[in-house]
């Protein structure tokens, strides 16, 4: 399974702050993608830095991404939509400069539709074009030497284009609505934001068997198996995401995603971006994670081929020495128990009392009983 993983912008421990900077950074952490911002505007003087960027991501196995303008309108009226799209436009220039694999993009609220099919419609229409742009300003059907500067031009398809879930619920992008839409759009790639689906889901995503439910889901409607994700902790609340969080302090968790990767990803060619306020230190958590669940899974088919091996020489079934193997556990952890576990303390039993030795005079005139204290040895405590 192709996994990539990588942070959302340049890593925060960069000290040069650029894009080419931030790749070497993120390299040298093990991590193999990167998502350049451009939640807002691009400026002229970053187009150096994205060209430098897209040649060694070209040169290289690393993974560029590019995220649209966070605010959207494509469900508006005319002016609203063509808005939004002159901002697209820019990260669209953007993404064939610096090699974009996926460009993402939100949709926004619903606006003057209803959440259905009309919406669903709207917006399938919409991405249609935007598609068909992206090949435009990558140029396929030009001259190999009018793109001398853009070699990926004529070696790589051209940018995915990305639409993704929303974590509100008066935006457009459930899971079915994006799903529905990549299905019926060809070039397109459903953006699954794990943080946004867990909170409109009011904590959906919680143990592996979640995520196995909504990759089933994903392969049911929209049958491909090219998926770019977003991860990071979420506060929520009411079916709304409120804001980010690091992973460890989200009741959003990772290591369910990992697990269910581990054991069932190998059809999906995956992307996973984090979304965290720690960027790349959470997405080197992530990796660490999923590696881990690689570990154990190896472990357990090792196990299992064992004593299928074993099983074959004693001539029972596996399941039958899987069951003596634990019953045999058991017996030694018992046992172990058994003798770590100290005998009980007896009691100190006191010796009999000496007889006093008393004065005849200091017995008669007192009255009193005299105690013989010569010797301690009997006084325990």
């Amino acid at each position: 399974m192709p996994l990539k993983l990588g942070p959302a912008g340049v890593p925060l421990s960069c000290k040069g702050r650029t894009i080419v900077e931030g790749m070497d950074d993120i390299t040298v952490l093990g991590l193999d993608a990167m998502e350049v911002q451009t939640v807002r505007t691009i400026q002229p003087q970053h187009f150096d830095q994205y060209w430098q960027a897209g040649i060694l991501s070209w040169k290289s196995d690393f993974e560029m991404n590019m995220h649209g303008p966070y605010y959207a309108e494509l469900l508006g009226n005319k002016r609203e939509r063509n808005r939004t799209l002159s901002k697209m436009e820019t990260s669209l220039q953007a993404g064939k400069i610096v090699n974009a694999r996926h460009l993402t993009f939100h949709v926004g609220p619903y606006g003057e539709y209803d959440p259905g099919t009309a919406a669903n419609e709207q917006v399938a229409n919409v991405m249609s074009g935007i598609v068909e742009r992206v090949r435009e300003v990558w140029g396929v059907e030009e001259e190999e030497e009018d793109y001398a500067a853009f070699p990926w031009v004529h070696e790589s398809e051209p940018s995915l284009v990305g639409i993704e879930t929303s974590g509100r619920q008066e935006l457009w992008g459930t899971v079915e609505e994006v799903l529905e839409v990549c299905n019926h759009v060809e070039g397109t790639v459903p953006v699954l934001n794990m943080g946004h689906i867990h909170a409109r889901g009011h904590g959906r995503l919680r143990t592996s068997e979640d995520y196995a439910e909504l990759f089933d889901q994903a392969r049911e409607t929209y049958g491909g198996s090219t998926f770019y994700c977003h991860f990071a902790g979420v506060e929520h609340r009411m079916g709304n995401a409120l804001h980010y969080t690091q992973i460890k302090k989200s009741d959003l968790k990772f290591e369910p995603f990992a697990e269910y990767l581990a054991e069932e990803g190998n059809w999906m060619d995956i992307t996973i971006i984090s979304d965290s306020p720690l960027l790349e230190h959470d997405a080197m958590y992530m990796l660490q994670h999923y590696d881990k669940a690689r570990q154990r899974l190896l472990e357990i088919r090792a196990r299992d081929e064992r004593r299928a091996k074993l099983a074959a020489q004693q001539g029972i079934d596996p399941e039958e020495l899987k069951k003596r193997e634990e019953e045999a556990a058991a017996a030694r952890k018992s046992q172990l128990t058994g003798d770590a576990e100290e005998p009980p303390r007896k009691a100190p039993t006191k010796a009999p009392a000496k007889k006093a030795q008393t004065d005849g005079k200091a017995s008669k005139s007192s009255g009193m009983i005299a105690i013989d204290e010569s010797s301690d040895e009997d006084d325990v405590f």
